[in-house]
């Protein structure tokens, strides 16, 4: 356990970010469940809607550095992909 102020206070802020980052990724793993729901169901429109949502959650996270930018563009990348195989399809 830490003795010192700055370390007691650097335990709290650390553990309010890692709480703080922990909703971002949540939510950001909800939303990419949902569209990857409305993909194998077929629904075109909800595939649609969701992958703006999820586009737009995972740049909010990234830009936040809760993930990194390489990791956000790889999973955009991947969820547009899957969204155009299921319209084509």
């Amino acid at each position: 356990m830490a003795h010192h102020k700055d370390a007691i206070k650097r335990i709290k802020q650390n553990e309010t970010r890692r709480m703080h980052n922990r909703h971002y990724r949540t939510r950001m793993r909800n939303q990419i469940k949902r569209l990857r729901e409305a993909v194998s169901s077929g629904d075109q429109a909800a595939a649609a809607a969701q992958l703006t949502e999820a586009v737009s959650v995972i740049h909010r996270v990234a830009a936040k550095g809760v993930i990194h930018a390489n990791k956000a563009g790889r999973q955009i990348s991947r969820l547009n992909a899957a969204v155009k195989a299921m319209i084509g399809a």
